[in-house]
């Protein structure tokens, strides 16, 4: 395979070929992040196609000041957030959440409730593959604007600032984002996993 940047060129100046072989080397991650976002497979397709054809659009306007795939990535989350049409795991807009309606409350006293750690079990449970499900359950129960951080930071391994970068968004944003989604779906976890212990 060339240089990544030599493909970058090539594809700018036409090369059909160049152009085919930087689709081929991205597009397993971008299919696999549109599938967590919208756990549809049409709707995942739909989006690997609008996130290359973005891609084509607007390779004259990658400045090469960030990774390829942190920009590709942008396109992506740009194209899951527009997008008009729900996939079946989707909420209906009347069943979509505020994050702020989910996180854990203050008592009378003003404690904030803990949140069990459960680390070792969640350890016992992934092992048996019993946590996965939960865990992507619990994820699909974000709002989009905190889900995509999540699976951006937490599955796909971005940095605090490609994220950013990503989803436009400053670092400080996307580490707030991040530290309530993860609280939340430790928190939609807790019980399954205090089941769990013997």
């Amino acid at each position: 395979m060339k240089d990544e940047l030599e493909l970058i060129a090539a594809s700018r100046d036409g090369d059909a070929a160049a152009l085919d072989e930087l689709v081929q080397s991205h597009q397993g991650r971008v299919y696999s992040f549109a599938m967590r976002m919208c756990r549809n497979v049409d709707d995942a397709k739909d989006i690997l196609q609008d996130t290359f054809l973005g891609m084509v659009r607007s390779l004259r306007d990658f400045r090469e000041e960030s990774k390829f795939s942190t920009w590709l990535y942008r396109i992506a989350a740009n194209a899951c957030l527009k997008k008009r049409r729900r996939g079946v795991h989707d909420p209906a807009p009347e069943q979509e959440l505020s994050l702020d309606d989910l996180m854990p409350r203050p008592d009378a006293d003003g404690r904030k409730p803990e949140i069990p750690d459960w680390s070792e079990d969640a350890e016992r449970a992934l092992l048996r593959g019993e946590l996965s499900d939960r865990m992507e359950a619990a994820i699909d129960k974000l709002p989009k604007e905190y889900k995509i951080v999540l699976v951006l930071r937490d599955v796909e391994g971005l940095s605090a600032e490609e994220t950013a970068e990503a989803v436009g968004l400053t670092v400080a944003a996307v580490k707030s984002r991040l530290h309530r989604a993860r609280v939340f779906v430790r928190r939609e976890l807790a019980d399954y996993l205090a089941a769990e212990k013997p």
